[in-house]
């Protein structure tokens, strides 16, 4: 992992005080260049979001029930949300098919985890593959049924660690370019190598089968084309972003476009999943961004 300098504990330090502050909310207009199409789209499509840094957000409360101990497979996790009232709650509205989005990432940027916990009870249920030790967080995302702005989902973040060997990997410098373990090849198209702070821009990102091949159609996948989560490289904040073209339309020159706001100022790793081919794909990018 990386150190942190004096400047980077000075950007943790604002970040920790938004989120004690209740968090913001962003609402800019993107300047970035895209085809008329991907603009048309994108007029409908909610701003992304960046939270995550806390364990208590908006009246909601994560709650351990069962915390990872060990690595290995299907290590199980559980816990429960808490309203204002301090009793569980256990129905939200559904965001992408799912009432509750579910994320483990290693704090170097080498594990990353999607699922959807199950709901017993009171208590949500989910486990996940965890092949290393090190130091983890996790996060429960979720939109309140009675929420006033469906566009940002509560996000709750709570940190975790497994003991043992741990053998870290430094997280990638910011490149256009990645190949998925399935070998589709990802790239930014965008033209943004350093994305502005605290301001809407349009990632287009090409999406190339093994042979070359631009992917002219994509597979739904949790109701959309795809789904992309980013997450702050230090301070482990987690950054949601919805597809602008609309589930099922052709993708132009296999292009996949997406609205993003970063919150705060350095680099994020970006994951992305879509499906083709009857396989679910992942691709990390390392983006910067700055003032």
């Amino acid at each position: 992992m990386r150190k942190l300098g004096f400047t980077d504990w000075i950007f943790a330090l604002v970040a920790v005080l938004v989120v004690a502050g209740g968090g913001i909310m962003l609402f800019r207009s993107t300047s970035a260049p895209a085809h008329s199409q991907h603009q048309q789209a994108a007029a409908v499509v909610p701003a992304s979001h960046s939270d995550g840094l806390s364990e208590v957000e908006g009246g909601y409360r994560f709650e351990r029930v069962v915390m990872p101990e060990r690595r290995g497979s299907a290590i199980p996790i559980a816990f429960r949300i808490l309203g204002t009232d301090g009793k569980p709650v256990t129905q939200f509205l559904d965001d992408q098919t799912k009432q509750m989005h579910f994320f483990v990432v290693r704090d170097d940027m080498n594990v990353f985890r999607h699922v959807h916990p199950a709901l017993d009870g009171d208590t949500w249920h989910t486990a996940v593959d965890l092949p290393d030790g090190g130091a983890y967080r996790m996060f429960a995302e979720f939109i309140p049924l009675d929420t006033k702005d469906p566009r940002h989902p509560v996000v709750l973040g709570v940190p975790f660690s497994v003991s043992g060997d741990t053998s870290l990997v430094p997280v990638p410098a910011p490149d256009a370019s990645t190949v998925t373990a399935t070998g589709y090849t990802v790239t930014r198209v965008d033209q943004t190598a350093t994305l502005p702070l605290l301001s809407e821009r349009l990632l287009r990102l090409a999406i190339r089968t093994p042979d070359g091949t631009p992917v002219e159609k994509l597979e739904t996948h949790l109701g959309a084309n795809g789904h992309m989560t980013g997450f702050h490289t230090m301070l482990l904040s987690a950054t949601h972003m919805h597809p602008v073209e609309p589930a099922g339309a052709p993708l132009i020159n296999g292009e996949l476009t997406f609205r993003a706001v970063f919150a705060e100022r350095g680099e994020y790793r970006l994951f992305l999943e879509f499906s083709h081919g009857g396989k679910l794909h992942t691709a990390a990018l390392t983006v910067a961004v700055g003032s």
